[in-house]
């Protein structure tokens, strides 16, 4: 029987979700400020990356979860980690941009078409500004559902250039472990919307 939560419950499942997401920044910066990493500047970098990717695979299974277990009310989570999804790319993006170029953005668009995992990094942050920036009610309904929704689809390469980025950038030390293990499950969350999309598109024909 699938679990329905009553708006009170479904307030304290956002607060812990919000709290559990903004967790993994608060133990890195008393880490940092503390000293504590051995080369804090790296330790900031790989682990906001790494973050952006936990939180985009956890958004991206929100609707295969949704209808798997029949609980509707998972959708309204998604925004939430959408956005930390942002917030730990934008940090990861500012260690880049502050600590390999202080600033100077002459120098990073150089590297940036210079190394390719990194043109790629770039390009699905880049990607993702528009999703953040349209994730309010008011964007919504200024871009009509329909609008929104195919603008929000750019997640669908979105996760696939991050798994790629993350993948070339640990294929230089010969440690694909962990990039294989996002690969694989960025493959069967978005091979199971795929299935389902086939399955919906051969139920309307025969209608």
């Amino acid at each position: 029987m699938a679990f329905t939560p009553s708006a009170k419950q479904l307030s304290s499942i956002k607060g812990l979700v919000f709290v559990a997401a903004l967790l993994p920044f608060l133990w890195g910066l008393w880490l940092v400020l503390r000293q504590v990493p051995v080369d804090p500047l790296e330790y900031i970098t790989h682990e906001t990356g790494d973050w952006a990717l936990y939180l985009l695979c956890i958004s991206l299974a929100v609707t295969p979860l949704r209808r798997l277990t029949g609980w509707n009310w998972l959708v309204k989570l998604r925004r939430m980690l959408g956005l930390f999804t942002f917030f730990y790319a934008l940090l990861h993006f500012i260690a880049f941009l502050w600590f390999d170029h202080f600033f100077d953005v002459s120098a990073m668009l150089r590297d940036v078409a210079k190394r390719p995992f990194i043109l790629v990094g770039f390009t699905a942050f880049v990607l993702l500004i528009p999703l953040a920036a349209t994730s309010t009610n008011a964007m919504i309904k200024r871009l009509g559902g329909q609008r929104w929704q195919w603008l929000h689809r750019l997640i669908y390469l979105i996760a696939p250039l991050a798994v790629l980025h993350f993948w070339w950038m640990k294929a230089a030390k010969n440690n694909l472990a962990q990039p294989a293990l996002f690969l694989a499950i960025v493959v069967v969350l978005l091979g199971m919307r795929v299935y389902w999309s086939r399955v919906k598109a051969r139920a309307a024909v025969r209608a």
